[in-house]
């Protein structure tokens, strides 16, 4: 897996982002911009114009490459709001961006197909972040394949109601990959070029299945697709440690860390910054000068 592993890291992987090729043999980071009420971090919520404003600027002065922006929780228990009221959402907070920085590259996180069409169609959005690979939403696959713009796919068991319930694998990596390569194989039976894979840390998952799949995480290479890793103060670390998402800045920074390490190409997290700083020093050392 090793040879893999620097395979994958060596810089063939890119992104087309609205006619620009975008360079994954250095990771880049993605911002999260959360315009719910409700998200599990309190310290990432922004709901006014103001808000919302100032988070983006932050995202980017801070060095991420795309911001993430997501108007539906996906927390578990999340309360379960209407396409509509998503959209108004949405619409609000793309509005600032298109004024504000027209040229930054924005990803919307949504399971709807007719969100995802929305956000590209009238804002020029340059990629879809799906929870749900299109379980969700049986129209999300040809609505992608259609709008044509890169698509992330995470792996999830159940919904964000009932994910946590009481997820169960017989065998969690296998079943993983499994699913991936089903949802791999139907997208480019569509003509999806672009696919981002997102193993999906805390979705459906145990403390310990989380932390079997990033000990497993280097054999996504597999897949000769981009991986995206999500772990941005989230149970996983908070459970572990016995602490608060306020708290877990620290546990994000050493598994966003990990995850380089282990082929991460691109990282979903609220601290821009910190994030940003890790690239720095493991292309550093994976470049080795």
């Amino acid at each position: 897996m090793k040879q893999m592993e620097l395979e994958h890291r060596s810089g063939a992987l890119s992104l087309n982002i609205n006619g620009r090729l975008i360079d994954l043999s250095t990771p880049q980071v993605m911002g999260i911009l959360n315009i719910t009420p409700d998200s599990f971090y309190a310290g990432c919520r922004v709901q006014t114009e103001e808000a919302i404003a100032a988070r983006v600027a932050q995202i980017l002065d801070e060095g991420a490459s795309i911001i993430d922006i997501g108007a539906y929780s996906s927390r578990p228990d999340a309360v379960h709001i209407t396409p509509k009221e998503e959209m108004n959402r949405l619409r609000t907070a793309l509005e600032i961006i298109k004024r504000n920085h027209p040229d930054a590259v924005v990803s919307v996180d949504t399971f709807r197909a007719d969100v995802a069409a929305m956000c590209v169609e009238e804002y020029g959005v340059s990629i879809i972040n799906d929870i749900a690979a299109g379980e969700m939403d049986r129209r999300m696959f040809e609505t992608v394949a259609r709008l044509n713009v890169p698509y992330i796919m995470m792996h999830m068991q159940g919904t964000p109601q009932d994910m946590q319930k009481d997820p169960h694998y017989d065998d969690l990596i296998k079943e993983v990959f499994l699913y991936f390569a089903q949802k791999v194989q139907q997208l480019r039976d569509l003509g999806v070029k672009d696919l981002i894979l997102d193993p999906g840390f805390g979705f459906g998952k145990t403390v310990e299945h989380n932390y079997e799949l990033m000990a497993h995480l280097e054999e996504f290479a597999i897949f000769e697709l981009p991986l995206l890793v999500g772990v941005s103060r989230k149970s996983m670390i908070t459970k572990l440690l016995g602490i608060s998402p306020q708290d877990a800045l620290n546990g994000t920074a050493v598994l966003n860390t990990i995850a380089l390490l282990k082929g991460a190409d691109i990282l979903r997290v609220h601290d821009v910054r910190e994030a940003v700083e890790a690239v720095r020093i493991v292309d550093k050392i994976n470049k080795g000068n």
